[in-house]
């Protein structure tokens, strides 16, 4: 069986070490990138000292599999879904039996007039990263959109370049998703004290010219309010959207604000294609967090084991799911659940996510668990704060 996988990232990675040793089933990878898959959890601590071989995901040897074929900066352009094909930038035309989308998905950069200026940067890859430092060597202060677990993770690359760092953050607090209005001001006050300068609540209008050169104000971001601020260097790291241009074309169900439409074993509207990862639509969620990527690629490794080999070996998941029926409702454009009954050998769903997260961010400890919005009708809250020790829950 020949199976497709675009995309190399964390979570399409992950697809291929639990497939790897699968009989009859040749992988073709299509890694848009000039290097295979590395840690973008892990990403700022490239200016830290780790070098992309260190944040290398790949073991010695693995791409040397025989029934692994990797392109690297491979693009796909097409899926030609009649005849079973898919193009690449370079017209290449790759075939395929079944194909696994882990597209990933790409920065979110505000409409914002002046944002593609030279110095204004995402963060995302490792070409980014190296732009950054290219940038951060020419800069003295250096600014980062976007307040949430991305930006903050994108201020520490900043301040450990050396360079005077700000925050700019539309909504009235850092962190919205993860932190209440309390646990927002004390989180303020620590990295402040860090040496970060933060500003909530602002609305970029537009980047303009700020007449200096490397001395802090080649970029003047001029704000809603009518105030303004100087900078060298503007990374924009305001959340992502996933990467869903390849299913649009090739006429795959999507949600109406993006996303590949997938049922609990991940399958899109063509049953000989999965997706995966930051670019599917789960019940209208798109999981930005690696953990819930690598729980869909354990549910598409189980069922690609189980599919008919090209000799007639195998037990067949056509049965196991209900003959490959698309579980997913057109009309609603939501997952509907799988049918009743016994499935065979047992293949895992997936069933959403626990979206808890912990980390340390510029050496502050957080930890987000449950509604920690309290939005549940009838919650109530219980509050433990010491703004002396710098403790909140």
């Amino acid at each position: 069986m020949k199976l497709v996988v675009i995309g190399n990232g964390m979570v399409g990675h992950k697809l291929l070490e639990e497939l790897a040793g699968t009989p009859d089933l040749h992988i073709t990878v299509l890694c848009e990138e000039p290097r295979p898959a590395y840690d973008r959890v892990h990403l700022s601590e490239f200016f830290s000292g780790k070098t992309a071989e260190d944040l290398s995901l790949v073991s010695p040897g693995f791409f040397a599999q025989p029934n692994v074929t990797l392109k690297l900066n491979a693009k796909a352009v097409d899926i030609d879904r009649a005849a079973k094909q898919v193009t690449l930038a370079n017209g290449e035309r790759v075939p395929y039996d079944r194909i696994v989308l882990a597209t990933g998905s790409y920065p979110f950069v505000p409409a914002v007039t002046g944002r593609d200026r030279d110095g204004c940067l995402v963060y995302r890859t490792i070409e980014d990263l190296e732009a950054m430092r290219d940038w951060g060597a020419r800069s003295r202060i250096g600014v980062v959109v976007g307040g949430g677990l991305l930006g903050l993770e994108c201020v520490k690359a900043l301040k450990d370049m050396g360079l005077d760092t700000h925050v700019v953050e539309f909504a009235p607090r850092l962190m919205t998703v993860q932190v209440d209005d309390m646990g927002g001001r004390l989180l303020r006050r620590k990295i402040e004290a860090m040496g970060v300068q933060v500003h909530t609540g602002k609305n970029t209008l537009e980047i303009v010219d700020g007449g200096g050169v490397g001395v802090g104000g080649r970029h003047a971001m001029k704000f809603a309010d009518g105030s303004q601020l100087l900078t060298d260097m503007i990374v924009f790291s305001a959340g992502i959207r996933p990467r869903d241009e390849l299913a649009r074309n090739a006429g795959l169900m999507r949600g109406e604000r993006g996303g590949i439409l997938i049922d609990n074993l991940c399958k899109t509207s063509d049953p000989d294609i999965w997706a995966i990862g930051e670019c599917a639509l789960w019940q209208g969620k798109i999981f930005g967090l690696v953990a819930p990527g690598y729980d869909m690629a354990r549910v598409v490794a189980a069922q690609i084991r189980l599919l008919p080999s090209p000799l007639g070996r195998g037990a067949g998941v056509r049965d196991a799911v209900d003959g490959d029926r698309l579980l997913v409702s057109a009309e609603s454009l939501t997952p509907t659940p799988l049918p009743g009954g016994e499935r065979l050998n047992q293949v895992p769903e997936f069933n959403g996510a626990d979206m808890s997260t912990k980390l340390k961010l510029l050496g502050i400890d957080v930890a987000s668990i449950g509604d920690a919005q309290g939005a549940t009708p009838g919650s109530l809250n219980y509050l433990f704060s010491d703004d002396v020790a710098g403790v909140y829950k």
